[in-house]
């Protein structure tokens, strides 16, 4: 008997913003008047790259706190829907090691109070 494998991909589906479409267009720009030796297409990139950077400002500068806020949640619940839970076992194993580790650190805790209090009595000449 054959297992059947699946195998999962990770995809970008987030909204895209006016911001990402300019960098795209910017870079394309940018790459053209690199490999041409013109003078004019290097006035032109550096014209497009001008206005790409406005239109991504105006963008920013337009884009909701609401629509912010919503995709932040989204992103949010997609990553809680691929945390590995803890199954009944080792949420247990936890749990005793941190009540172990806590109930160790107030012994020495107590312990060093005590001999503090002990050296500086002494010390002092109290009680």
């Amino acid at each position: 008997m054959a297992t059947k494998v699946t195998r999962i991909k990770a995809k970008d589906d987030g909204p895209k913003t006016k911001s990402e479409d300019a960098e795209k267009i910017t870079r394309k720009v940018s790459v053209k008047a690199k490999n041409s030796e013109s003078k004019k297409t290097k006035i032109a990139a550096k014209k497009a790259e001008k206005a790409a950077d406005k239109d991504a400002k105006k963008s920013l500068k337009k884009a909701d706190g609401k629509e912010k806020k919503v995709g932040y949640f989204r992103g949010a619940f997609r990553e809680l829907r691929q945390v590995r839970w803890p199954n009944r076992k080792e949420t247990w194993k936890m749990t005793l090691s941190v009540i172990i580790y806590v109930v160790i650190l107030a012994a020495a805790i107590m312990l060093l109070d005590a001999l503090l209090q002990l050296i500086f009595n002494q010390l002092l000449g109290g009680k």
